[in-house]
């Protein structure tokens, strides 16, 4: 989670903070996540909320990898280019940091 961190919340907030639209995309972004993992998730209160967020993750990239025959692109150049894996990672790096 530390390395999606540098790699996609830290720049992906950095930008937010003054472009309110992508802002929003993240915070959309991050309530689809909350409730993915309280609501999708059986019995969620009983494990630790990094747990959740880890697997989460790993379950993104390990889909998207397969996919793409195990190439990931990493963060983009522009924030506001992101495609749907990118900003998903940083608003769930946002998630996990609240």
């Amino acid at each position: 989670m530390q390395q999606l961190d540098i790699e996609f919340g830290a720049p992906a907030a950095a930008v937010a903070a003054a472009a309110p639209g992508l802002s929003a995309v993240l915070d959309q972004h991050a309530a689809a996540v909350r409730d993915i993992l309280t609501v999708g998730v059986d019995e969620s209160a009983r494990v630790p909320l990094v747990v959740l967020v880890a697997g989460y993750a790993r379950g993104l990239l390990d889909h998207f990898a397969e996919r793409a025959d195990g190439f990931l692109a990493g963060p983009p150049e522009n924030w506001h280019d992101a495609d749907w894996l990118q900003l998903r990672l940083a608003a769930l790096c946002a998630y996990a940091a609240d």
